[in-house]
């Protein structure tokens, strides 16, 4: 799923709990995130605000990448010109603006822009076009920020993807690494990251001792 990238840039072992070993598990901020997706992702909306044309969770593939899922909002920005992308039974040509809705505030990391670039790349392929920029609105600021779909970030994009498909393929779980974003993760009771580094310490301090004796 394109929402994966987002856990897996955040965590890539949150990302394995949850599409390898199907584990899941809501704490106050996803449940808040959901119900403020819930808000956001109306398949029925379609209106048009003056030279764009909105429309949410428009279905998303990209055969390129195997990925699908379902984009937050999609705005059509009318052009002066014919180069842009046509839509059935609307005149003139448009530019595709992909539009992830958060509820908190800006990340330190690229998990967000990374989800946003996925879907953008998706929205290039089905539609046989170029796409810019995109945006991620915070909920918590209630204002949009821009995101430039650079080339560095389309290829950092895909190459988090491969690795994506190699663990997945192989069933792979990383080990945890215990950082501060931790305390704050739905799924800390079930990795136990704390523990878990604690055991990979003394196992590793035990091996070595019996390979110097």
């Amino acid at each position: 799923m394109i929402s994966g990238i987002q856990h897996f840039v955040f965590c890539p072992r949150q990302w394995a709990f949850i599409h390898i070993e199907q584990s899941w598990k809501d704490n106050v901020k996803t449940f808040k995130g959901h119900k403020f997706h819930e808000k956001v992702d109306d398949p029925y909306a379609f209106e048009k605000r003056g030279e764009r044309i909105i429309s949410r969770s428009i279905p998303l593939i990209s055969h390129k990448l195997c990925l699908k899922g379902i984009s937050d909002c999609v705005e059509f920005h009318i052009r002066n010109d014919s180069l842009g992308v046509k839509i059935s039974g609307r005149d003139g040509s448009y530019d595709i603006i992909p539009i992830e809705y958060k509820i908190g505030d800006i990340k330190n990391d690229e998990s967000d822009i990374s989800q946003l670039c996925v879907q953008a790349i998706c929205l290039e392929e089905m539609f046989n076009t170029k796409i810019e920029k995109g945006y991620l609105y915070y909920g918590k600021l209630r204002r949009r920020v821009e995101v430039v779909f650079t080339n560095e970030l389309r290829e950092n994009v895909k190459s988090l993807v491969e690795k994506m498909k190699y663990y997945f393929e192989n069933g792979i779980t990383p080990k945890p690494c215990y950082k501060k974003h931790c305390k704050n993760c739905s799924l800390y009771d079930i990795c136990l990251p704390k523990l878990n580094c604690k055991y990979d310490k003394v196992k590793n301090y035990i091996n070595s001792h019996i390979e110097d004796s």
